[in-house]
Parts: structure tokens; C-alpha cells; sequence
């Protein structure tokens, strides 16, 4: 792609985006994002077949966010509490401004075959990004993750952020507070879930959930999906 059909794309993704912020999903149209980014209607549509295309895009800005929202806050030795609690706060933080339109986010990504599902193809560097910064947060908590889930972990906690994320989506409190008030609760939880599981008594369940981890997440999967 020439410099200038990049500069194009960036523009039309960077409207698109801005619109569905202040103006919500419903109301912005593939005509309106080109009419503001002043490119016509065509050029818009050889970019991106649909808005359903830029909700994609969205993901992607919303990762690389909060990546590097996160990244510089987490505590070198820190608690794993306090680490995730960084993450999934600054994950919040970053979301914030889009949540007037999550239902119409989940809408779109939550079908298999989307391609903004997060477990698509088409989400994988997304995906890998989110999985990434989990991993960065356990390598700066002091808390040690048991060897059998020590691959699989940082999927894990990705998608726990999943589910804090399907919370928020339908959380109506102001600002969010009850979702912020899961993350408050559930991040002790899993640090105390890891202590117990590197006691033998529990490397049995620790295994199937290391097994149910890798199935839910293959390649393979991703791909049929």
C-alpha cells in the first residue's frame, strides 16, 4: 500500500472511530465516516467493506492503548493482585469513552465467524497483544505461577478480562463502579486460586484446566471459527 493510501486508511479509521465515540454505532454510517474524513464514498468502501470492518480496528487501537496505558505502571515484585488490578483497571479506563456502544460491539464480534471475535484469525495480533501484557504483569509480580499452568496462564487471565469486559458492557452504574467493583473483588481471588494451585493436592485440577485452556484457544479452532 502507497504512503498514501496508509495516510487514507489511518484517516478514515481514526473518523470512524471518533464518530462511534460521540455519536454512538447506530447513527454512524460508512457515508457520514467518509463525508467527515472527506474521501468519497467509494475510496471509504475500498478500504472497508462494511463498519462492522472498523469495530476490527477499534479492537486494535483499544489493545495497543492499553498496552501502553499499562506497561509502565506495573510494580517490578509487585503483588499479582496488584499488578492485574493494574491491567483490568487501565482496561476499563481505555474502554471507557466507547461503552455507549458495547451492546453494538458485542453485537458484531460476539458471532464466530466474526472477524472481530476476539478468538478470530483476523484478531490474532489483537489477541496476542492482550495475551502478551498478561504474561508482562506476571513476570513483574513476585508470585510464582505454577510450572503446569505457567504457558497457559496468561490466556487465562485474558479471558477472565473477557468476562470483566462482557460485565461492563452491561454494567448501567455510573461510571461503571459495579464492574470496577468485580475487578476489586476477583483479582485477590485469582492470586489466592494460584497459591492453591501449586500445592499438590490441586496439580490435578490444575492440569485439566491447563488442557482446557490449550483446546479452547488452538490454532485449529481459531481457524474454524
Amino acid at each position: 500500500m502507497s504512503s498514501r493510501g496508509i495516510e487514507t486508511r489511518e484517516k478514515l479509521v481514526a473518523t470512524a472511530l471518533r464518530l462511534f465515540r460521540d455519536e454512538g454505532f447506530a447513527a454512524t454510517t460508512m457515508r457520514k465516516i467518509a463525508t467527515e474524513a472527506e474521501v468519497s464514498l467509494g475510496n471509504a468502501y475500498y478500504y472497508f467493506a462494511s463498519k462492522d470492518e472498523l469495530v476490527h480496528e477499534l479492537y486494535l487501537v483499544i489493545q495497543r492503548d492499553h498496552r501502553e496505558r499499562a506497561l509502565p505502571l506495573l510494580r517490578q515484585g509487585g503483588s499479582l493482585a496488584e499488578n492485574l488490578a493494574i491491567v483490568l483497571h487501565t482496561g476499563l479506563d481505555v474502554m471507557g469513552p466507547y461503552h455507549g456502544f458495547g451492546g453494538a460491539f458485542l453485537h458484531v464480534a460476539l458471532p464466530t465467524a466474526s472477524p472481530s471475535s476476539p478468538f478470530s484469525a483476523e484478531s490474532s495480533d489483537a489477541r496476542s497483544m492482550a495475551v502478551e501484557l498478561m504474561r508482562e504483569a506476571l513476570a513483574a509480580s513476585k508470585q510464582k505461577t505454577p510450572a503446569s499452568l505457567e504457558t497457559q496462564l496468561p490466556t487465562l487471565l485474558w479471558l477472565s478480562y473477557l468476562g470483566v469486559t462482557l460485565h461492563w458492557v452491561t454494567d448501567s452504574s455510573p461510571g461503571q463502579t459495579r464492574t470496577r467493583s468485580l475487578v476489586d473483588g476477583l483479582v485477590p481471588i485469582i492470586a489466592k486460586a494460584l497459591t492453591l494451585a501449586r500445592l499438590p493436592v490441586a496439580r490435578g485440577l490444575v492440569g485439566d484446566v491447563a488442557a482446557l485452556m490449550t483446546k479452547v484457544v488452538s490454532p485449529e479452532r481459531n481457524t474454524k471459527s
